[in-house]
């Protein structure tokens, strides 16, 4: 990772978005779980759209598909690292270990897709070498 830094505090963003409407639509979770669910899958695949061009903007297109996996993977194992103990230890969910990796921890999985994708369709429109837009 070329920004280690940076990459952490994107990591941090990528849960603390999710995390804030979580808990603003909270009441849906009880009245309407369906819309719920799919608030908290927009948001998480729209917040790691947006830190993930922010992120690899500046990445050189020779490293950026090997960046945009990494950068994916930290921030998953970020947000499963803040997140988990709070919905499985205490707060409003207690929720066991297979709920939460199936309910809330599945939907992580699709950070690093978005931003190795990104990465991948960045690197086939940039010329190598150049750090592109």
């Amino acid at each position: 990772m070329s920004h280690w830094g940076k990459a952490v505090g994107f990591g941090f963003l990528a849960w603390l978005v999710p995390f804030v409407v979580a808990f603003l639509s909270f009441p849906l979770r009880e009245s309407a779980r369906h819309v719920f669910e799919s608030v908290m899958a927009v948001t998480v695949t729209a917040t790691a759209v947006g830190l993930g061009l922010a992120y690899l903007r500046r990445v050189p297109a020779a490293g950026v598909r090997r960046e945009g996996l990494l950068a994916g993977i930290l921030w998953l194992a970020i947000c499963v690292v803040i997140d988990a103990p709070l919905m499985l230890l205490g707060g409003p969910m207690k929720m066991s270990l297979a709920t939460y990796f199936g309910d809330i921890g599945l939907t992580y999985v699709s950070i690093p897709i978005v931003t190795w994708g990104l990465a991948v369709a960045r690197s086939a429109v940039a010329p190598q070498g150049g750090s592109g837009p």
